[in-house]
């Protein structure tokens, strides 16, 4: 599940607060780099129990309103299509999904208000008013209104967002990554396949998990080295004035150019200035791609870099 898009980010994201803290202790960094990729995993897994428990929450809201003295026609008689949604009940009794929650703790107990405010802001949603209005009681249409939900209404909500950050703070600049994944997995559900429907893993291949490690080891261990290559290239730049994140993304990019073969240079050098677009200054991308570039020729030239 963890992407190498996502893998970067962190990367980056634990360097510059290495360069930040002058941090060069290497075993307390990896750990915090792991503990950073395992925490975007759990970030997953709150999201599928996010689901189940708003589900819940509805349940009980509609008893509580059944069983109170004098209830209206409407309580009742209510909707039952958001309580009895066929594909949180096949996510809810998932053996991963509880494996995994179970063991890690995965729980919303402590944000009980969250669920309740998520809940009202699903049944106030065009969302759910097409949902309930429609006749479509179909498996499928309990998945696309629970798909449609996530990405409408639930990753769209500010206060949302900020209780997020407030409960975990290496998920500042997870939630758009982990949302893709989720909506991933809503569409891989297949009724038939029961409890025993595949949930994403945490990385697709030890490979994976390798590159974030070495990546890392990489860009740190060589870093005078890196700033050298890079000040060949700066002529009328100062480093000293260069945006302390522009240095980290040109350490991290030259690193991987130079020590993953398998990985072609111009995917490096576009994650990176993407990366540089949203995490940098406005023109860091175009900073980092001419470094990069000038930099990839030159090696070229010199017959260093024998990769395409």
């Amino acid at each position: 599940m963890i992407n190498r898009v996502l893998i970067r980010i962190k990367v980056l994201q634990i360097l510059f607060a290495c360069n930040q803290n002058h941090s060069k202790d290497l075993a307390a960094i990896e750990n915090e780099l792991l503990t950073s990729l395992k925490k975007a995993y759990d970030l997953y897994f709150y999201l599928l129990k996010l689901m189940v428990d708003i589900t819940e929450w509805q349940k009980q809201r509609l008893d509580m309103a059944k069983n109170k003295y004098l209830p209206t026609e409407e309580e009742l008689n209510p909707n039952l299509k958001l309580a009895q949604n066929q594909f949180i009940a096949q996510l809810s009794q998932n053996k991963t999904f509880l494996a995994y929650t179970q063991e890690n703790t995965i729980s919303w107990d402590n944000n009980r208000e969250t669920i309740k405010y998520l809940r009202s802001a699903i049944l106030h949603s065009d969302t759910y008013k097409e949902y309930i209005e429609s006749d479509d009681n179909s498996y499928e249409a309990d998945k696309e209104f629970w798909r449609k939900v996530l990405k409408n209404v639930i990753c769209q909500d500010e206060t949302f967002i900020e209780e997020l950050e407030n409960m975990c703070i290496y998920w500042n600049d997870d939630l758009d990554i982990i949302e893709t994944f989720i909506l991933k997995s809503i569409r891989r559900f297949e009724a038939e396949k029961g409890d025993d429907q595949e949930l994403l893993p945490m990385f697709k291949s030890e490979e994976d998990k390798d590159f974030a490690i070495q990546l890392l080891r990489f860009t740190l261990l060589n870093e005078d080295k890196y700033n050298e290559e890079i000040n060949k290239y700066l002529k009328n730049w100062d480093m000293e004035r260069i945006a302390d994140m522009d240095m980290v993304i040109l350490r991290t990019a030259i690193a991987e150019i130079l020590n993953f073969p398998t990985i072609p240079i111009n995917v490096t050098m576009n994650e990176y200035i993407e990366i540089a677009k949203v995490y940098s200054t406005p023109k860091s991308g175009t900073f980092i791609n001419g470094i990069l570039d000038a930099m990839v020729k030159n090696l070229k030239a010199e017959n260093k870099l024998l990769k395409k």
